[in-house]
């Protein structure tokens, strides 16, 4: 089965928001929400030595997703296809039980349809073959989309070249799939013992 995810090289990231940004726009999301969201982290350390670094969060496609576990309609879902967890807006009833279940708050309420969202990695793109929007538009390209079990994909490949750079947010049990690349010459890796980063809202 494949498993497709994205990888983001935080080495390279600027934190200019155009991945938010293109998110906003290919899906139409309604204001004030995001399926891509954009972090700072940091700074650490004593002046003049200091560290920051940004880190974009989205669906990490976890193996064992809970989203899917506790939907009681199964909305949430796996596509059959891709194995990516996606959102069947027609079953939704609303509930949010998906949204208390993921442990990283990456889903959205969608007010206007009364409906849960969030990151489809772009099925409509990729599905045709084309990269997710984010990672398109992406202006140092730093985003990589692909099937981690595929050596030969973008993402495997990303990896590969900094396997000792490779972190991915805290396994709650659910086996989160997306990666992010930080070399520890830049700064450190700052996740918590209870799996928070120590981040700075970057509205």
């Amino acid at each position: 089965m494949s498993r497709y995810a994205l990888v983001v090289d935080v080495d390279h990231c600027t934190g200019c928001k155009g991945c938010e940004i293109a998110c906003k726009n290919e899906n139409a999301i309604p204001l004030g929400e995001r399926w891509n969201r954009l972090l700072l982290c940091g700074p650490y350390g004593e002046y003049p030595n200091l560290q920051q670094y940004y880190l974009p969060t989205h669906c990490q496609q976890c193996k064992d997703a809970p989203c899917v576990h506790v939907c009681p309609t199964g909305a949430s879902y796996r596509d059959p296809e891709t194995d990516i967890v996606l959102v069947d807006k027609e079953k939704c009833i609303g509930c949010k039980y998906c949204m208390m279940a993921c442990p990283y708050g990456v889903r959205s309420w969608n007010p206007e349809e009364n409906v849960v969202e969030k990151c489809t990695m772009c099925q409509h793109l990729t599905s045709a073959g084309e990269l997710p929007h984010c990672v398109k538009v992406c202006s140092v390209q730093c985003r990589y989309y692909g099937d981690l079990d595929d050596p030969n994909s973008d993402a495997s490949k990303a990896i590969a070249a900094k396997a000792d750079a490779a972190h991915k947010l805290r396994d709650f049990g659910n086996d989160p799939s997306s990666v992010y690349l930080l070399s520890s010459k830049y700064c450190e890796w700052r996740e918590g013992a209870d799996g928070a980063h120590d981040i700075t809202q970057y509205d």
